[in-house]
């Protein structure tokens, strides 16, 4: 009853706003659509980034994220593995990635040495190992292959999140194999899920500025298709804040959100904000924190058939991702133990992007946010509002 109570409180509070004399007849009718549970249109999307007063968009996203997930903020126990961060691609907007070039400012791990980092783990309570790196031909499909094996004859209780669909189409072309055969084949060879990563911006010619090389819009969606169909959840990305626009990011939610109305394989969503350091657009200016909850707030609104929306709380800092628990958001990630630096190198808040569960629990509890820790499919591992805070 409690719980009733308050969304209906809370649905109250947001009607005072829409019928707030300075919200115009078309944010009315929208705003009337997402309390009534009712999918908004394209362009309806794109009036929310044009017309939206913060204020009304955090009333309608925190309605939805409470609707799906109460009073609930979710997260893992992770680490990351980059095997590698030279790359055969040119992204301009990528901080991380060296050419293959300018070699002696990378790395490139070894079967061995990746090994040797899971098992450095060995003992803890991590539920998954996310591994993504850059694309080089060495590091193949036999590659991952074997690797796959070996980390599930270690630890065969850990998850293994891998490979962005721009390693996997790359992957796949060079051994001459179907998106679905290569799937098919790293799924039984030990992989669980996928990330989301490369998916950018799908426009098409945003898309042939910042990153004209690699996988394209289709074949990024593809391959999340085809995972979706062999049982394999995946999660989706969206990079914002550089030449893009409000029709481009609401194009982009929208091939996802209808992809998932099709598949329902999508663990999450992620908007990915872009960041200047130390890249070929270092020129453009990165948006402001009231820009990143907007986008919080309307991906939260829009996604409607996604039942998580993540931010990643060391690219946009402690505070803005508590901030974003208003707006939306349900989900900030792990424990994310960074050890290669990916997130500061690209300009990241947090540069030194690891927290404990404790800081993690307390993090959450600060903004009155339930903490719920998660595994990579969101089951439940622990509640911490059922005892005390003693997470070690």
């Amino acid at each position: 009853m409690p719980c009733i109570l308050k969304h209906m409180q809370r649905k109250a509070n947001i009607s005072n706003l829409v019928n707030y004399k300075g919200v115009s007849k078309d944010l009315k009718l929208i705003a009337e659509k997402v309390l009534n549970k009712e999918r908004i249109t394209f362009d309806e999307g794109v009036t929310l980034y044009q017309k939206g007063d913060l204020g009304l968009l955090g009333g309608l996203a925190n309605f939805v994220r409470e609707q799906k997930n109460y009073n609930k903020v979710f997260f893992n126990r992770n680490f990351h593995v980059e095997p590698t961060n030279l790359c055969v691609f040119t992204c301009k907007f990528c901080s991380y990635s060296r050419l293959i070039k300018q070699k002696d400012e990378g790395w490139v791990y070894s079967e061995d040495e990746i090994i040797d980092i899971i098992k450095s783990y060995e003992g803890q309570p991590v539920t998954e190992v996310h591994i993504v790196g850059g694309v080089l031909p060495q590091l193949n499909l036999e590659f991952f292959i074997s690797l796959l094996k070996k980390i599930k004859s270690i630890r065969p209780d850990l998850h293994v999140k891998g490979y962005t669909a721009v390693e996997l189409e790359y992957m796949f072309r060079k051994a001459k194999v179907s998106y679905s055969e290569g799937l098919r084949i790293l799924k039984e060879s030990g992989l669980d899920s996928m990330p989301g990563g490369g998916a950018e911006i799908f426009d098409e010619d945003i898309r042939n500025v910042i990153c004209k090389d690699k996988c394209t819009t289709d074949q990024w969606l593809q391959i999340h298709e085809e995972a979706h169909k062999l049982g394999i959840p995946s999660n989706a990305t969206m990079l914002y804040g550089h030449i893009e626009n409000y029709e481009h990011r609401i194009d982009h939610m929208e091939r996802l959100r209808s992809m998932q109305d099709r598949t329902g394989g999508f663990n999450t969503f992620i908007p990915l904000k872009f960041r200047n350091q130390n890249n070929e657009m270092s020129h453009i200016a990165e948006v402001s924190m009231i820009e990143d909850l907007k986008n919080y707030a309307i991906s939260r609104i829009y996604m409607d058939n996604f039942n998580h929306i993540k931010a990643y709380w060391p690219m946009i800092g402690k505070t803005t991702a508590q901030l974003s628990l208003d707006f939306g958001v349900d989900d900030i990630d792990g424990t994310i133990d960074d050890s290669t630096k990916i997130y500061s190198m690209a300009g990241a808040e947090d540069q030194n992007p690891a927290m404990s569960t404790e800081e993690l629990v307390e993090m959450i509890k600060q903004v009155n946010r339930t903490p719920i820790e998660r595994d990579t499919l969101y089951n439940t591992i622990k509640d911490y509002s059922l005892e005390a805070v003693n997470v070690n």
